[in-house]
């Protein structure tokens, strides 16, 4: 077995961990392929994720981020994960910029992307934007999911406008 494969297993085992919400657990995995491999950047993304989302720990979460983009520009998931942690921040000039990069990373859901910036809009009150942005989300998916909560987003906006 080649070194990359054996990374990519222990990052699979990682993920499980996650799902059976065995965090500790994750994150000493994750913290074995970095002193593996330190340029391997997809653990980075993983290990911000829980220090984002499960121990809240932002700063930290955001520092892996960056180490990420750095040792893996190509990986879409770190695009994704590092705007919603931008956005929970209201860092909206870094997210912008994050999500200018997202659009031209091949494998980057376009539509995640429009969606975000969407929400970073609503978030500043530029609720045309948003809608525009809301909008391109809509006519850029095929999951139906998607387009009824872009659709929901639009009907939201628009309320919000009416309130002004």
């Amino acid at each position: 077995m080649d070194h990359l494969t054996k990374l990519e297993e222990m990052l699979d085992r990682a993920n499980t961990e996650i799902k059976n919400g065995n965090y500790e657990s994750a994150s000493n995995i994750l913290e074995k392929i970095i002193d593996i491999d330190s340029n391997f950047g997809k653990a980075y993304n993983h290990l911000a994720y829980l220090y984002e989302v499960k121990f809240k720990e932002y700063e930290k979460g955001e520092t892996l981020y960056k180490l990420c983009l750095e040792k893996s520009p190509m990986y879409p998931a770190v695009y994704y994960n590092y705007s919603i942690l931008l956005s929970t921040l209201g860092k909206h000039t870094e997210l912008k910029e994050l999500l200018d990069t997202a659009l031209t990373i091949p494998g980057v859901v376009k539509a995640t992307v429009f969606n975000e910036y969407a929400i970073m809009y609503e978030q500043q009150g530029k609720l045309d934007e948003a809608i525009e942005y809301f909008k391109k989300c809509a006519l850029d998916t095929l999951d139906k999911n998607v387009l009824n909560r872009a659709k929901e987003s639009i009907d939201r906006c628009k309320l919000k406008k009416e309130l002004l």
